[in-house]
């Protein structure tokens, strides 16, 4: 781990990240000893500073210390994290000084891949999102809404948990952003109030775009979920998992059209 691209383990007590969630994440995988879609997080990145008004990171210092930690290994996780820096007492943030940066590597989690590509278990969870369009899409550093909904369940042949917002809305899984297929469209929840706007999302975008496929945003209320034809998960670990029951209704992961599967998958790994 680096932190401000010194090998270390600690960060300052009094660091905002730590102590009101006041930055930023990005978690990449990484083959072949090259972060993945490097440039597509980067671009989120400066996204998310641009929303807390954080100054960005050298990208070109920053991609020297990402690729260091990704040297080496065949596959593993890269989690790059931005604070605001140490400051004073209260929320006032005038007084922060540099921002702290921290570039982590660990293990690729251990899944069975082909079992997951063949279709997981999804359940519904209870926890709702707040709606807030100022953090809308972005990925901050306060995550306890998918942490109480995480700890909702402990069956590991579940793999995900959708939430939705106070309203009643479709948003995204706890780690993962959802995508329903109908009528020969596919359908992705908006996030202009609350979710993550997941890299691995916009490539599923950008995919539909290429191949002609009808993808439409729109607010999905959950009875749409009854009504589609299948439903999949995206994150940059994962790629796409089809869903194959939700909260035991099954579903069809061949409804889900090989040549989006096959187009984003195979920019999984891309090291662009």
């Amino acid at each position: 781990m680096l932190i401000n691209g010194v090998p270390e383990e600690r960060v300052s007590a009094l660091d905002r990240g730590l102590l009101y969630g006041d930055g930023l994440f990005e978690t990449l995988a990484v083959a072949d000893g090259k972060p993945c879609l490097w440039r597509q997080h980067l671009e989120r990145l400066r996204f998310g500073c641009e929303r807390l008004r954080l100054t960005p990171p050298d990208p070109v210092l920053l991609d020297e210390e990402a690729r260091r930690e990704a040297e080496g290994h065949h596959r593993a996780v890269l989690k790059l994290i931005l604070t605001r820096g140490r400051g004073g007492r209260g929320y006032a943030s005038e007084h922060a000084r540099a921002a702290t940066r921290i570039v982590q590597l660990t293990p690729w989690p251990e899944r069975d891949e082909a079992q997951c590509a063949a279709g997981v278990r999804v359940r519904q969870c209870r926890t709702r999102l707040g709606q807030n369009p100022a953090l809308a899409g972005i990925k901050h550093l306060n995550r306890l809404e998918q942490v109480l909904a995480r700890g909702e369940w402990s069956e590991p042949d579940i793999s995900e948990g959708l939430m939705l917002d106070a309203a009643g809305r479709v948003i995204e899984g706890t780690m993962s952003n959802l995508f329903l297929v109908r009528d020969g469209r596919i359908f992705t929840p908006c996030l202009s109030r609350c979710g993550v706007s997941g890299v691995m999302r916009q490539q599923v975008l950008e995919a539909c775009r290429a191949l002609a496929i009808p993808l439409l945003e729109r607010d999905i209320p959950l009875r749409d979920l009854w009504d589609s034809e299948a439903l999949f998960l995206t994150n940059s670990l994962i790629g796409i998992w089809p869903v194959a029951d939700l909260d035991g209704q099954p579903f069809d992961p061949g409804a889900i059209d090989r040549r989006l599967v096959e187009y984003v998958m195979e920019r999984r790994f891309h090291s662009g």
